[in-house]
């Protein structure tokens, strides 16, 4: 009869017998594999960055317009109100003229 082995058994085998290189192997794949990954991440950062770049100087943007229109909007406000006031201003004076020729 044959013998059968386990899985373990066998590769406690492959073990022993290549016990040094499957140790050297693994030692470089994990240091590529590491390596791969700090560069994956670093690759990932600075794209993140510039997409945070970029969306902070379009929010920028954004937010110089909308102060713009404000300033613009203040401005016009403030012109009405300057405007209403030398009208009443206006009301005032003719109506104390005339009351002081009656």
């Amino acid at each position: 009869m044959t013998e059968r082995t386990t899985l373990m058994q066998e590769v406690g085998a492959a073990f022993r017998d290549n016990g040094l290189t499957a140790a050297i192997t693994a030692l470089i794949g994990g240091f590529i594999a590491l390596l791969a990954a700090v560069t994956r991440r670093a690759f990932t950062n600075d794209a993140m960055l510039l997409r945070l770049d970029r969306e902070l100087l379009t929010e920028r943007d954004r937010v110089d317009r909308q102060r713009a229109e404000d300033r613009k909007g203040d401005a016009d406000r403030l012109e009405r109100i300057e405007t209403d006031i030398r009208a009443m201003r206006d009301l005032m004076l003719i109506a104390f003229q005339r009351s002081r020729t009656d």
